[in-house]
C-alpha cells in the first residue's frame, strides 16, 4: 500500500501537477490578502450603522471572508484529489501500467488503498495547510480570529478524504473523462443541497430543508463544510449570530454527533464499494 500511494506521488510530481497547484496556490492567497485587506478597511464606514441594529461588522466580514476561503480551499481541495484519482484504475489499465501491480506483489485491494492513501493525504494536507493561512491572513489584516480553528480544519480534511474516495471509486467504472465530469457534478449537486436549505430557511420551506439535508447526508462533504461554517462563530448569537449563519454558499448548520462516525462510516462503505467493483473487473 505505501509501495502505491509513493508511486502516485512520483508520477504527480513527473506530470507537475504540484508545481501548477503551487503557482495557483500563492496567486489564490495574495487574491485574498487584497480582498481581506479592502473589505475590513471598506467595512469601517458602516461600522456605525451596524453597531445600532446591534451587529458586530466586524465579526460578520471576518467570518464570511474565512467560510468564503474555505469553499475556495474546499474546491481546490477537490480539483487537487479528482486529478490524483480520476484515472487510477481505467486510465492505467489503458496505458499498461496495472495489470503488472495487481497480479504481483501488490493486489487488488492494496493498490486501491495506496491509491486512496496518497490522494487523501495530499489533497487533506493542502486544504489544512490552505485553510490556517486563510485564517492567518483575516487574523493579521483584519484583526479578527474565528471561535475554533482546528475543528473546520479537520471538517476539510474529512470531506476532502470523502471526495477522494469517491472519485476512486468512479475510476473502477468511469473512463477518466466520464469520472471527472461526474465527481465535479457531484461536487455541484453538494454544493446546490446547501443552497436549496439555506433558500429553505429564508422561506421557511420544510421540503426544502428536508430535501438539503437528506442530500447533505447522501454527500458528507457538504455537511461537513458547513458543520466547519457553524464553527468559525460557535460562541456568537444575536442579530450578529442570525446573519452569520447564512454563511457563503450553503450556510452553517449543525448536523450534531453523528456527523463524524456517519463520515467515517461512509469513506469506508465507498471505498469497500471500489475494491468489492474491482476485484470483478476485467482487466
Amino acid at each position: 500500500m505505501i509501495v502505491v500511494a509513493g508511486h502516485a506521488l512520483r508520477e504527480a510530481l513527473r506530470r507537475r501537477v504540484f508545481v501548477v497547484v503551487l503557482a495557483l496556490s500563492l496567486g489564490f492567497l495574495a487574491l485574498y490578502a487584497l480582498g481581506v485587506d479592502q473589505v475590513f478597511n471598506d467595512v469601517e464606514s458602516f461600522a456605525g450603522g451596524a453597531d445600532l441594529l446591534n451587529v458586530d461588522a466586524k465579526t460578520v466580514t471576518g467570518s464570511t471572508m474565512v467560510g468564503l476561503g474555505m469553499f475556495a480551499v474546499l474546491f481546490l481541495g477537490v480539483v487537487l484529489a479528482v486529478f490524483l484519482t480520476l484515472g487510477a484504475v481505467r486510465g492505467d489499465a489503458e496505458r499498461g501500467l496495472l495489470q503488472p501491480l495487481i497480479v504481483r506483489p501488490v493486489g487488488r485491494p492494496a493498490y486501491l488503498a495506496g491509491r486512496l492513501l496518497a490522494a487523501a493525504a495530499v489533497s487533506g494536507a493542502y486544504v489544512l495547510a490552505m485553510y490556517l493561512l486563510c485564517v492567518l491572513i483575516t487574523g493579521l489584516l483584519g484583526d479578527w480570529w474565528p471561535d475554533a480553528v482546528a475543528g473546520p480544519g479537520l471538517r476539510l480534511v474529512v470531506a476532502a478524504a470523502v471526495v477522494s474516495a469517491l472519485s476512486l471509486l468512479g475510476s473502477v467504472v468511469l473512463s477518466t473523462t466520464a469520472n471527472g465530469i461526474a465527481i465535479f457534478m457531484v461536487f455541484g449537486a453538494g454544493l446546490t443541497a446547501g443552497l436549496l436549505g439555506q433558500i429553505g430557511e429564508a422561506l421557511k420551506s420544510g421540503t426544502l430543508n428536508d430535501i438539503a439535508s437528506v442530500a447533505s447526508w447522501l454527500l458528507p462533504f457538504e455537511a461537513l463544510y458547513q458543520d466547519g461554517l457553524r464553527e468559525l462563530t460557535a460562541d456568537v448569537s444575536g442579530p450578529t449570530g442570525a446573519i452569520v449563519e447564512l454563511g457563503p454558499f450553503g450556510g452553517a448548520q449543525d448536523f450534531g454527533l453523528l456527523l463524524w462516525p456517519w463520515a467515517l462510516v461512509y469513506l469506508a462503505a465507498v471505498t469497500g464499494g471500489a475494491i468489492a467493483l474491482f476485484r470483478r473487473r476485467d482487466l
